[in-house]
C-alpha cells in the first residue's frame, strides 16, 4: 500500500463503526486495561490512525518486556468517528465498564474537553498526548504535547526574519484555532510585526475562495495557518491553484500533523515552515531504533510517523514510568509518582513531566517542507511550558480543575 492510499483509505476502512474496536470484557485480575479513544474515521482520521498504531506498538513493547507490576496490559481501543457524543460515551465506557487504569486520547481540544470531565468525575487517569493551545490545569490530566509557548514562540520569529513582518492568520474555528491565533498575534507584535487579519473556519468548510481573494488583496508578507482536519486541506490546494504558493509564503502550527505534505503535491507545499516536538528524520540513536521497530511492525511502506503519533507513544512511556515508580495502580499513587519529574529518553529526545503544570519540558524543532519531506532547520533544546506555567500550579493548588484562557 502506498502512502497516499494508506491515508485515504483509513476513513473508508472504518466508516460506520460505532462500537468499540475490541470486545469489552471485565478486567481480569492479572491484566491492566489501557483505554485509547482517537478518531480513526471521520474528518480527523488523518491524525487518529497513526496515533492508534503508535499506541498499539507501545503496549505490545511493554507486554514483550514483561508488562507492568507483573501484569500484562490489554488495550481497549475506541473510534469516536470525530463525533463528540461518541467521545463522551466511550470515555464513560472506558472508565466504568472497562475499568481502564488510564485513558489516552482525544485529538482536538473540543474532544479533550469532552473526555476530561468524564474521567475526572470517574477518577480515571487521563493522558492527552497531542499538541494544543495550552492552559489545561487539572491534577487528573497530563497534557504531554507541545503548546504555543514552545512552538509558536520559535516559529514566528524564525518565519518573520525570513519573510517579513506583515502576517495574515487563518485558523480553525474552535478553541485551538481561536487561542493559538492570539499567541501568533502576540509573537508577531513582540517581534515588531503586525497582523493584517485573523479569519476563522468551521472544521467542515472546504471553499476558501473568498478568503484567498481577501488575503491576496491584503498583500501580507506571509500567512500563518492553524487549520485542522481533512476538510481544511482544501485551503492548501486552492492556495496553490490561485498561484499564491510561490508568492506568499506560509508557516503553520498544524500542517503535516496529518501527513498533509504527503497527501498534497510537492508544488503545493514546498517551502512551508512548521514547528513540532518530533520529526521522523531526527538524527538520534533512540529515534533510529524506534523507527526500525515501528516499520518492522507496520510495514516499510508506512507513511511518515507524525508528531501526534509520536506524542501518543511518548505519553504512554511516561505513564509506564510513573506506574513503575509508584509500584501501584492506585490513581493517587500514580499521580504522585508522575509529579516527581518522570523523564524518558524518547525518539524526540528527553521528555520530562513538569509537576506544577502536568505538561512536558521537551525539545522543539522547526522544519521546512521540501520534496514531500520535513527537513529540520533548527532545534531548540528542553523548552518548558511557559504559557501554562503562567496560570497553573498544581503543586500549590492541587484542586484546580479548569482550562485557563491565558491572557496574551
Amino acid at each position: 500500500m502506498d502512502r497516499r492510499s494508506f491515508i485515504q483509505s483509513s476513513a473508508a476502512a472504518l466508516a460506520g463503526t460505532a462500537v468499540p474496536l475490541f470486545p469489552m470484557a471485565a478486567m481480569a485480575a492479572d491484566e491492566i486495561v489501557v483505554g485509547s479513544i482517537v478518531d480513526m474515521s471521520g474528518g480527523l482520521d488523518i491524525y487518529g490512525k497513526p496515533m492508534a498504531d503508535c499506541m498499539t506498538l507501545a503496549v505490545e513493547e511493554q507486554n514483550a518486556a514483561g508488562g507492568l507490576l507483573g501484569k500484562k496490559l490489554r488495550l481497549a481501543t475506541y473510534d469516536p468517528q470525530s463525533n463528540m457524543q461518541l467521545y463522551a460515551q466511550f470515555a464513560q465506557q472506558s472508565a466504568l465498564k472497562d475499568k481502564s487504569t488510564v485513558v489516552m486520547g482525544g485529538i482536538t481540544s473540543a474532544s479533550r474537553e469532552v473526555i476530561r470531565p468524564v474521567l475526572t468525575r470517574n477518577k480515571t487517569l487521563y493522558f492527552y498526548n497531542t499538541q494544543y493551545e495550552g492552559g489545561v490545569c487539572d491534577r487528573n490530566t497530563f497534557c504531554t504535547g507541545v503548546t504555543p509557548g514552545q512552538t509558536v514562540a520559535k516559529l514566528i520569529p524564525y518565519a518573520m526574519k525570513k519573510w517579513g513582518k506583515k502576517v495574515y492568520v487563518v485558523a480553525a474555528d474552535y478553541n485551538y484555532g481561536q487561542i493559538t491565533s492570539q499567541w501568533v498575534k502576540k509573537f508577531v507584535q513582540d517581534n515588531g510585526g503586525s497582523v493584517a487579519s485573523i479569519d476563522f473556519f468551521p472544521l467542515d468548510v472546504t471553499n476558501f475562495g473568498p478568503t484567498i481573494s481577501k488575503i491576496e488583496a491584503a498583500k501580507p508578507d506571509m500567512i500563518v495557518s492553524a487549520l485542522v482536519g481533512g476538510a481544511h486541506i482544501s485551503f492548501y490546494r486552492q492556495w496553490a491553484a490561485a498561484g499564491l504558493t510561490k508568492k506568499i509564503p506560509l508557516a503553520s502550527t498544524t500542517f503535516a500533523g496529518g501527513n498533509e505534505h504527503i497527501v498534497l503535491s510537492q508544488a503545493e507545499t514546498d517551502g512551508f515552515l512548521i514547528s513540532y516536538n518530533y520529526f521522523q528524520n531526527l538524527d538520534t540513536p533512540q529515534n533510529k531504533a524506534f523507527k526500525e521497530r515501528f516499520y518492522k511492525r507496520f510495514g516499510a511502506d508506512y507513511p511518515n510517523i507524525t508528531e501526534l503519533a509520536m506524542g501518543t507513544y511518548q505519553g504512554f512511556k511516561l505513564w509506564a514510568e510513573g506506574v513503575k515508580k509508584a509500584g501501584s495502580l492506585d490513581r493517587e499513587k500514580m499521580i504522585a509518582a508522575l509529579e516527581t519529574g518522570i523523564s524518558i529518553d524518547g525518539p524526540s529526545g528527553k521528555v520530562t513531566l513538569d509537576a506544577a503544570t502536568h505538561h512536558c519540558v521537551l525539545n522543539v524543532s522547526i522544519a521546512e517542507v521540501r520534496n514531500k519531506q520535513l527537513n529540520i532547520v533548527e532545534t531548540f533544546q528542553q523548552q518548558p511550558p511557559v504559557d501554562t506555567s503562567a496560570v497553573c500550579n498544581l503543586v500549590k493548588n492541587p484542586k484546580d480543575n479548569q482550562q485557563y484562557v491565558i491572557k496574551v
